[in-house]
């Protein structure tokens, strides 16, 4: 479709996605999905969080929840203990992003064999020539 064809321009198309991409590129990040799922059954300790995500830094794990807290979707609280208490729980919002987070995983295990079996299907269709000899 030609810019002159609708009168929108690519500036005005960028405008618009750049935030929404901004908020995908968050929400859909590794780190970000995986604290979702671990606090969507209510308040967790930052190391429950670290026990519970494989593979995660305690730097990217506090970055990834002050970015999350920032964007509204968990909440921290620190409750005045000594040591103090400090529990992170997801926002109405982030529970319904959960909601469709649940629903995206339900497809995968649905439709794992199906992409597995596709996947090796195009493998063999467009192997290499150099395997083929």
């Amino acid at each position: 479709m030609s810019q002159g064809n609708t009168g929108v321009t690519v500036q005005a198309v960028n405008a618009h996605a750049c935030p929404v991409r901004e908020v995908l590129d968050r929400v859909a990040g590794k780190w970000s999905v995986q604290i979702l799922v671990a606090a969507a059954h209510g308040p967790i300790r930052f190391t429950e969080l670290e026990r519970g995500i494989e593979g995660i830094s305690r730097r990217m794990l506090t970055l990834t929840l002050r970015n999350l807290e920032r964007d509204g979707l968990v909440t921290r609280t620190v409750h005045p203990t000594v040591p103090p208490k400090v529990e992170n729980e997801l926002t109405p919002v982030a529970h319904e992003l959960h909601d469709t987070l649940q629903r995206l995983t339900d497809w995968a295990e649905r439709n794992r064999v199906y992409v597995a079996e596709a996947r090796a299907a195009y493998d063999a269709e467009h192997r290499p020539e150099s395997l083929d000899a």
